[in-house]
Parts: structure tokens; C-alpha cells; sequence
């Protein structure tokens, strides 16, 4: 439960920033903030094997040019072994059986590729090994949050060793990256809209007989939408979307019989297929965080926004986010300003928002309209499609956010209330 205390009981601090949830995002974060001598404190309910040596989930992700640079700035990219670096060079988007998809590729951009595609557990594990040995960094795998507190000096956390024994932390600032349904969000009396689409993924590789071309192809068919994405080694990731009804049962089936499938939806595509490795299943609900701050108190990755997979981008947002965060955080130490103040909180969640707001819901709007079967949909998506195939204008703006390496916001979001200025009475209370 979050509660204030005054600032009389303060405790001196243990480190800058404690950060919840040692994830790509996490991880990221502590790196940035490395780079900028802040120190942070990392914890994870998951124990250091596990971080270390993430089990293959079955999800892969798509980095953006500007994803990769930041990557690169943290020490991440070098870390990636080549051979599970899969270069991205053209997407089509394919309503139904109708065999004329949208195109996109880097065609003007003065690049190669859109993106590339690496496997999540691949980030997870560099993004493990890229804070090791960082004397700003440390690290507390095995360690479960109990709960938050906030006052006007400072933020406590208080948490549960893997001996059982409990510990109280304080910091200026508490940044919570602990996935969609973060825990210390709602501890910090954050809401979130939460959209859960009835729908499930199911996500695995397979071997296929034809080059994939590097080419990620998304096909919305009637009831569910099938995505390829291009991997090396003659595989793809086969990403299914389906009703969750659908996809508990279709899980139950043996490979034989999900690959037959899917070979029936591509036809010839992808030449003859053959399961690679298990199959995984994830309920399907994207987040957006209601605030992204609040007093002494942060949102990055998943915890401020959730995508729905079909962009594969989740990511990428999560490492804007840590750029934008780190970035005030460092001007904010080198001016001497307080870490967890909102004048220095609250540009982050101006910034963050007017890079994510628009593809987030535009994103949910493309998503229902191509999985709804009715027929006045179906109708209006196969002209979408067509139009947007002849309209260089809009196909170039999507194709230079996915290769531009610095920011590239969309027109901004709603503005969010103002939070209130408190009571004098209660300011002098919280002051101690």
C-alpha cells in the first residue's frame, strides 16, 4: 500500500534512482543512467540465472534505426551475436486472399533495411551483460517489492530478500519497468486503459523451403491475422492472432497439425514448412499508462506502454522512453536539481506521450478494423489498403520513422490535466 511519511523519518539514501524490474527497459535505464554517473539499484523477482540465461519465449522483435543507435550508445548492439541480427528490408500487409499487398521498404530513406529483427531472450541477455561491472550499477535479482512510499524528501521501497529477510530502500526517484501489468504502477496510484482484444497470440519458428526474402509480411484474414517475420537460418517467427477461445485449443494440437495449418493460410509463400522449437501463448491486451509520472515516481517499457504486437515495436518505445528519462535525469544532475521533482519528471511525460500516443491507438484502430468480419469492414479495409498503396506521402512518413535514428514525434496527444497544487497546510506538512 502507498503511503507518505514525513520527511522527519527520512533515511539517507541508498542510491539516485531505484529502478523495479531488471527487463530490456530496466536494464536500459541503469545503463543510461550509468553513462551519466547517476547511480541505481536494479530489482528483480527473478533470480540472476534466469536473467541471465533468459529461456527462449518465442517472441521476436522489430528495432527500428533509431533502436539500434541508442543500442549502440548502451553497449547493447556489440553484444548481439550476428547470426541473430535478422535484417528487416520490406514489409507487405495483406488484407484476406487478395494476393496485391500494401508494400513498404527503405526505398529513398538512403538505407537497406527498415529495421531488424532479434530475438527477445537475445535482448534480454545482452542487455544482462551490458551491466555488469558497472560500479553505478547494482544489482538485486531474487528480490520481491512489498511496497512504496513517497514524502517531500525522498521515496522508500520496501522489499523481500530471497532469505526471506526484508530490506527498506531510498531514493529520490523510483522508476517502476515491471511489464503492462505493473505492480508498482498501481502501488503509485497510477491507473492504465486497458484494451484486452478477447484474443490470444501464439508465437513459434518454422523452417520453410523458399528464401522469406527478408521480407515481414502481416496478413489479416477473416477471424485472424497471420504475421511472418524474417529470420536468418532459412526460419520466420510465425506470430498467429486469434480468438483466446480458438488459440487454447489450437495449442493443444501437435506440430504436425499447427504447421499444416499454417501452411494452408500461405499457401506456397514460404515454400514447404517445418516446426522449429516450441510453441508459446499470450493473452492479447495492449496499455496505455494514465499518467506516466507522478511525484518522485517514473514509468518506462511496458509499465507506460503496452503495444499490441502486431507492430512488433514495444521495444522500441521502451528504449525512446529510457532515452528521453535519462537524458533530464542527467541535465537534472548536472544543474543540482532534485532527481524525483516533477519540473524535472513532468517534460518526460510530455515528450513520451507525443511519441507514443498516435501509433499506440492508431495501431488499435488498424487492428480492429482488419479483424472485424463484417461485411461493410471488410469493404472499407480492402480500400484502405488499395488507397494507401498509392499514396507516396503517407508510405514515406511511416518509412522515415522506421529509419530515422533521432526522434521523429507525431502531432501531439490530448494534454493531461494539471496536477493540483496542494494545500499549504498540507505542502508545510510534506516539507517536515
Amino acid at each position: 500500500m502507498t503511503r507518505r511519511i514525513p520527511a522527519s523519518l527520512e533515511t539517507p539514501f541508498d542510491t539516485d534512482v531505484l529502478i523495479i524490474g531488471a527487463g530490456p527497459s530496466g536494464l536500459a535505464l541503469a545503463r543510461a543512467l550509468a553513462n551519466a554517473a547517476i547511480r541505481s539499484i536494479v530489482l528483480d523477482a527473478q533470480d540472476a540465472a534466469a536473467l541471465a540465461e533468459p529461456a527462449p519465449d518465442g517472441r521476436d522483435i522489430a528495432l527500428t534505426h533509431r533502436a539500434a543507435a541508442l543500442m549502440r550508445t548502451l553497449g547493447l548492439w556489440e553484444r548481439l551475436p550476428a547470426g541473430e541480427v535478422a535484417p528487416l528490408r520490406a514489409a507487405e500487409v495483406y488484407d484476406g486472399s487478395d494476393p496485391r499487398p500494401l508494400h513498404f521498404d527503405p526505398q529513398g530513406s538512403g538505407e537497406d533495411e527498415l529495421g531488424w529483427l532479434v530475438a527477445n531472450h537475445v535482448i534480454r541477455r545482452a542487455s544482462w551483460q551490458a551491466v555488469q561491472g558497472q560500479d553505478a550499477i547494482e544489482l538485486r535479482p531474487a528480490t520481491r517489492v512489498l511496497g512504496l512510499s513517497f514524502d517531500a524528501a525522498g521515496a522508500t521501497l520496501r522489499c523481500k530478500r530471497a532469505d526471506g529477510g526484508e530490506t527498506t530502500l531510498r531514493a529520490p526517484l523510483i522508476v517502476a519497468a515491471d511489464s503492462r501489468f505493473s505492480e508498482a504502477r498501481r502501488q503509485a496510484g497510477i491507473g492504465a486503459r486497458m484494451r484486452d482484444f478477447g484474443r490470444s497470440v501464439i508465437v513459434c519458428r518454422m523452417a520453410h523451403g523458399a528464401s522469406n526474402r527478408a521480407v515481414a509480411q502481416e496478413c489479416f484474414h477473416h477471424g485472424h491475422t497471420l504475421a511472418v517475420l524474417p529470420m536468418n537460418g532459412g526460419e520466420s517467427s510465425i506470430v498467429l492472432t486469434i480468438r483466446s477461445d480458438q488459440a487454447l485449443a489450437m495449442q493443444r494440437w501437435d506440430d504436425a497439425a499447427f504447421t499444416a495449418w499454417v501452411q494452408q493460410q500461405l499457401g506456397e509463400r514460404l515454400g514447404t514448412l517445418e516446426s522449429r522449437g516450441k510453441r508459446h501463448l499470450y493473452p492479447l491486451v495492449a496499455v496505455y499508462a494514465q499518467r506516466f509520472v507522478a511525484p518522485r515516481f517514473a514509468l518506462v517499457g511496458d509499465a507506460a506502454v503496452g503495444m499490441h504486437p502486431v507492430t512488433a515495436h514495444g521495444y522500441n518505445f521502451g528504449l525512446y522512453g529510457v532515452d528521453e528519462l535519462s537524458a533530464l535525469l542527467a541535465a537534472a544532475r548536472r544543474g543540482g536539481r532534485d532527481l524525483g521533482s516533477l519540473d524535472v519528471l513532468l517534460p518526460y511525460e510530455t515528450r513520451h506521450r507525443r511519441e507514443t500516443w498516435t501509433i499506440f491507438h492508431g495501431t488499435n484502430t488498424i487492428v480492429g478494423l482488419f479483424t472485424d468480419d463484417r461485411q461493410a469492414a471488410r469493404v472499407l479495409r480492402q480500400a484502405v489498403v488499395r488507397v494507401a498503396e498509392h499514396l507516396p506521402p503517407l508510405k514515406r512518413a511511416i518509412t522515415q520513422r522506421l529509419t530515422r535514428s533521432g526522434p521523429t514525434p507525431w502531432p501531439s496527444p490530448p494534454p493531461l490535466p494539471k496536477f493540483p497544487k496542494l494545500p499549504d497546510a498540507l505542502a508545510a506538512f510534506l516539507r517536515g
